[in-house]
């Protein structure tokens, strides 16, 4: 057994995170898509723990209901870097799960993405970010983003990165209590797949949309429900309500904390009061243009550094 390295003490944060916008342009011929999308992160998301093993096991200590550890992609990310890079150490991995399962959020991307990063901080194995990013583009197109750690443009299947500098609002996300099938959407006959290019210009001049958006709103009537709501409220909105990625959450953005903070109390009592709405998680949070998990990763090597 090898004596493992120190243990980071505090919890890596996997942040949530929203596309603003998500364009199909065409169709791969390895089965992929080539997508337009943008990517912005919130102060809000799951938080994740690693006890450090010697004799190289990779352990999951948390139960996640429907997702068994062999099936994890958290479990899957730490088993891929060490069979990368050949480290005999393991790893004990507890999750804080906050982050709502098939909502478009993003949670077991960035899970893996900050598994990811944790590991070859804890591991001393300082693989740079651009071979993280091709190593976890391997598990799923959302994980190259939270490693990347900052909003960004996305091209290709969302490996092809650009940092975009974008307002910070304050946003009210609804997970209306259902998970969305990607595979079944992506199936959908009626799903655009050749949509015009854009330029970042384009998307700040309204030019923009989710190509899944409507597919979901007839496939899911408590989707539809959820964006016809906040759509409805007399506080304008920074951002106009709708479907981030291709889950089930809707968000709208405002200006003002005090504003946000005031529709999710709307959001908490229609939940708690309509009967159609009785599943819904409410969440408000800032956005932010740098990812917590790249805060967190630059004050943990400040203290390393330290020592």
């Amino acid at each position: 057994m090898i004596n493992p390295p120190v243990n980071s003490a505090d919890p890596w944060p996997a942040p949530a995170k929203l596309n603003l916008f998500l364009h199909i342009i065409s169709r791969r011929e390895d089965g992929y898509h080539n997508l337009q999308t943008l990517f912005q992160f919130l102060d809000f998301g799951d938080d994740l723990q690693f006890h450090i093993r010697g004799d190289g096991i990779i352990n999951r200590t948390t139960v996640i209901a429907g997702v068994e550890p062999h099936q994890d992609i958290t479990v899957r990310a730490a088993g891929l870097l060490k069979q990368y890079t050949g480290c005999a150490l393991g790893a004990d991995i507890s999750i804080d799960k906050k982050i709502p399962l098939g909502g478009g959020l993003g949670g077991g991307s960035s899970d893996a993405a900050t598994t990811l990063l944790a590991l070859n901080h804890l591991w001393e194995l300082a693989l740079p970010h651009t071979e993280l990013i091709a190593l976890g583009s391997t598990l799923g197109a959302d994980i190259p983003v939270f490693i990347y750690g900052k909003s960004a443009w996305a091209e290709g299947i969302g490996e092809k990165l650009q940092a975009v500098e974008l307002p910070e609002p304050c946003f009210v996300v609804i997970y209306p209590g259902i998970k969305v099938s990607t595979a079944e959407l992506f199936a959908d006959p009626e799903l655009t797949r050749d949509a015009r290019p854009i330029k970042i210009r384009d998307y700040f001049e309204g030019g923009a949309c989710n190509v899944f958006e409507g597919i979901v709103r007839r496939r899911y009537p408590a989707v539809d429900s959820a964006l016809k709501w906040l759509s409805a409220q007399e506080i304008k909105s920074a951002h106009p309500a709708m479907m981030t990625g291709t889950g089930s959450c809707v968000f709208a953005a405002y200006r003002d904390a005090e504003s946000a903070r005031r529709i999710a109390a709307l959001a908490e009592l229609h939940s708690a009061t309509d009967q159609t709405a009785s599943g819904w998680q409410v969440i408000c949070a800032k956005a932010c243009n740098e990812s917590p998990l790249a805060q967190q990763l630059r004050k943990v090597k400040r203290q390393k550094n330290r020592e």
